[in-house]
């Protein structure tokens, strides 16, 4: 008996290994789950909940801990999930042109298993904010919550236009939406101009990935000196913009800071995503020889086949443990603290194995609104569409891709 679970799960990867075709990037769905446990990560340890007169509100350790910088440059890994997202989308339109596949048909089959899950997430939380409310729960802690649950849906937002703008912008030079970052932020800190113009690189800040992406899928961008050029360059950038032009460090945004990097991105941001992506370039041939490994692989493939899920719930699993431990215990250390000392950070790293478990919990209740329309047969292992992780597929290009906040 207990070598049960060990042979199920030998099992399971034999079957994982099995199905995947020789010819797979592996290296492609590698840099996805390390962008989608980037994001996860991230969120749990810069993002914290503060109990305070019978309120939730929220905060971040980078505002008393600027030491703490670093972390955002590890866990923010949005340029990763557009550069792969470009690479996929562009192989994918070439692969149904060749096979004359419609647009639209194309466009629908991308974006469905994008938003199918988002539909369950928006009903979970409408209910549970009526409920809240209904509870006599403050306005403020409510709108805390919410916003923690639906701001990272911007990123669904950009990526789902990028991607229907995939055929106009498939052979764009990076180059271009990069002068526009330029351009807005010499207009915006330079010329002291209007702060809306910022929301201009919403689109252009994350195109330029995007379209490195979508370069390599076209056999451009794909040689180790480029990866070079790109973590050098960008990296030697970003440095000269934050010592010499008074960019923030952080690259996530820091509550009560002037500027954010990130919303909307800045020049900062998007030298530090060339980097980025100059480094994800550099690791395709190490990732693709260590996934040789089947146990390495399968972990990647089942993190790949419940992107969307991760991404979606991972806040409200942060949220559930969070409120649960208040009502029941009242303010506890690295969940309602204010976090501004290195007990907090000890306190919150202890937490993240109860934040992971919610998390499995969330993913076992709502994993299957990724996998099938409303009524659609369900095989295991593949979208009824045909945009999910299939081992069988020969074409990565057909793997849907998750963003990420």
């Amino acid at each position: 008996m207990p070598d049960t679970p060990r042979a199920a799960a030998a099992a399971l990867v034999h079957r994982i290994d099995a199905a995947t075709p020789p010819d797979r990037d592996r290296a492609t769905d590698a840099l996805r789950a390390c962008a989608i446990l980037g994001v996860v990560l991230g969120h749990w340890l810069v993002t914290a909940l503060i109990a305070d007169s019978g309120t939730l509100h929220g905060a971040s350790p980078l505002q008393g801990m600027p030491q703490l910088t670093p972390i955002s440059w590890l866990f923010q890994t949005l340029a990763v999930f557009f550069l792969v997202g470009g690479e996929v989308a562009a192989r994918s339109h070439a692969t149904a042109r060749a096979r004359g596949t419609r647009y639209r048909h194309w466009l629908h089959a991308r974006l469905g298993r994008l938003f199918r899950p988002v539909a369950a997430v928006l009903a979970v939380w409408a209910v549970a904010t009526v409920a809240m409310l209904a509870a006599g729960v403050g306005l403020d802690t409510v709108h805390t919550l919410d916003k923690l649950v639906l701001s990272p849906l911007w990123f669904l937002l950009v990526f789902a236009a990028l991607t229907a703008a995939t055929p106009l912008i498939a052979r764009l030079h990076p180059v271009w939406p990069c002068a526009v970052v330029l351009l807005v932020d010499v207009v915006r800190f330079g010329l002291d101009g209007p702060a809306w113009l910022g929301w201009l690189n919403l689109p252009a800040g994350w195109l330029v990935p995007y379209c490195l992406g979508a370069a390599r899928a076209r056999g451009a961008a794909h040689r180790r000196p480029t990866g070079w050029a790109l973590l050098l360059g960008g990296a030697a950038a970003t440095a000269a913009l934050v010592l010499f032009a008074g960019y923030p460090a952080a690259m996530v945004g820091v509550p009560g800071a002037p500027v954010s990097n990130l919303n909307p991105p800045t020049l900062a941001a998007v030298t530090f995503g060339l980097a980025q992506c100059g480094a994800a370039l550099l690791l395709r041939d190490p990732l693709n020889r260590a996934l040789r490994r089947p146990a390495a692989w399968a972990a990647v493939a089942l993190l790949n086949l419940s992107a969307m899920t991760v991404f979606l719930w991972h806040q409200t699993a942060m949220m559930v443990v969070t409120a649960t431990a208040w009502f029941l215990a009242g303010p506890l250390p690295g969940l309602h603290t204010a976090p501004d000392d290195a007990a907090w950070i000890l306190a919150r790293l202890a937490w993240l194995p109860v934040f992971a478990a919610v998390l499995l919990l969330c993913w076992a209740a709502f994993a299957a609104y990724e996998h099938r329309r409303p009524g659609a047969p369900h095989r295991p292992g593949r979208a009824p569409d045909g945009t999910g992780p299939d081992l069988r597929e020969r074409h990565p290009a057909r793997t849907a891709v998750t963003p990420r906040a």
